[in-house]
């Protein structure tokens, strides 16, 4: 079975249904608190890499933590993202899953958790 290393807040609705999802279909997961223990530097980097394109899906835009920082999120470098995230867990775009050690996938869309997770 691959792996998934599964970054949660325990508030978040979004990441219950993920999680009731991947339950549902057997799926095995390490769940961690991702105010707690944020994701690895390693693990942002590569969602850095992934969402390049628009660097604000790395964020979780909605929450109150974003909203007060009044960034500019497009005039920061990689690194000092890189930083903001670390620096609190709820300013991560969640559920933030790590697949195989390989690839990132943010948020949850159940059609997009079937691609990746249940081979047709």
């Amino acid at each position: 079975m691959k792996k998934i290393i599964f970054y949660s807040y325990l508030k978040c609705s979004t990441c219950r249904k993920a999680a009731k999802w991947l339950d549902k279909v057997n799926y095995e997961y390490k769940l961690i608190d991702i105010v707690k223990e944020p994701p690895l530097s390693k693990y942002l980097n590569l969602a850095f890499e992934q969402y390049s394109e628009d660097k604000k899906k790395i964020f979780n835009t909605r929450g109150k933590a974003f909203k007060t920082l009044n960034l500019d999120i497009y005039g920061l470098s990689r690194e000092e993202i890189i930083q903001l995230l670390l620096s609190d867990g709820k300013l991560i775009k969640r559920p933030f899953l790590i697949y195989e050690g390989k690839k990132v996938i943010l948020g949850f869309n159940e059609i997009e958790y079937a691609k990746q997770f249940i081979k047709g």
